[in-house]
């Protein structure tokens, strides 16, 4: 499972740094574009005036043997649930461990998907998203979040929990630190075609960070159990010799003392 892991790992960890900077250049553009539409230039960009409903994106693996990587998302689902308990939170589960732990549980959950992880394309994470979109759009969620493991090394993954929807308030660039482009198209007709597709990107982004943490994770998990068993039976064996030789040594004994009478 490690050596299938980490031949998993490395095309995983490709699209994870293949996807980053596509994410910041749309960003980019983005700010271009703030200082010439107004601020309610696009649904994604209104701000409820109370905040009632939550929605909260929950990325999990399918399956287990990958150390604390399913266990601390889950735990900060919880503490995320504490933390908002005056208000209504609604769970989008990805991931077959998660689903398996709140199916057990008081929580109420919106949808759930399996196997998302596996196999990630783009149009999958097109599809999550514009669901996510119509739920915000049509006032049936005030706010949705992301919570997802974060891909830093083999050995480190970080806790990612983050708004996704409203858009934060893109703030007017540096025109002395930021490239000026030229438009053909109105920009209220690029910005409002840009915002779904900046949302697209950062909920693919996080799908393959959590893809990448998970053969991570397990790989790490992996590894240790090997030099775990390994020493383990290292200590059995050496036991086992102690035994033996214990045995015999009280066998030549017996027979020593009986000659000897």
């Amino acid at each position: 499972m490690k050596f299938v892991s980490a031949a998993r790992l490395r095309r995983a960890q490709e699209r994870v740094i293949a996807a980053r900077p596509y994410a910041r250049h749309i960003t980019e553009v983005l700010k271009s574009l703030a200082g010439r539409v107004p601020e309610d230039a696009h649904p994604l960009l209104a701000h409820r005036e109370k905040v009632e409903k939550i929605e909260l994106v929950v990325i999990t693996a399918d399956r287990g043997m990958c150390g604390a990587y399913n266990t601390n998302i889950i735990r900060s689902a919880l503490e995320f649930l504490g933390d908002h308990s005056d208000k209504t939170v609604e769970l989008n589960i990805l991931g077959k461990r998660a689903r398996d732990f709140f199916r057990r549980r008081p929580y109420p959950v919106r949808s759930e998907a399996v196997n998302e992880l596996q196999n990630l394309t783009f149009a999958d994470a097109a599809a999550i998203t514009k669901t996510l979109i119509d739920d915000f759009c049509n006032g049936e969620t005030d706010e949705i979040w992301l919570l997802y493991n974060e891909f830093k090394s083999v050995v480190q993954q970080r806790i990612v929990r983050e708004r996704l929807l409203p858009i934060e308030h893109i703030e007017n660039p540096d025109s002395d630190k930021t490239l000026e482009y030229i438009y053909d198209e109105p920009p209220e007709k690029i910005f409002a075609g840009l915002l779904p597709r900046s949302v697209e990107a950062q909920v693919f982004r996080a799908l393959l960070e959590a893809a990448a943490s998970e053969h991570g994770a397990r790989m790490s998990a992996m590894e240790a159990a090997t030099n775990n068993a390994a020493e383990m039976i290292d200590g059995l064996t050496l036991y086992a010799n102690k035994i033996r030789q214990a045995g015999i040594t009280r066998e030549l004994i017996e027979v020593v003392s009986g000659a000897g009478q």
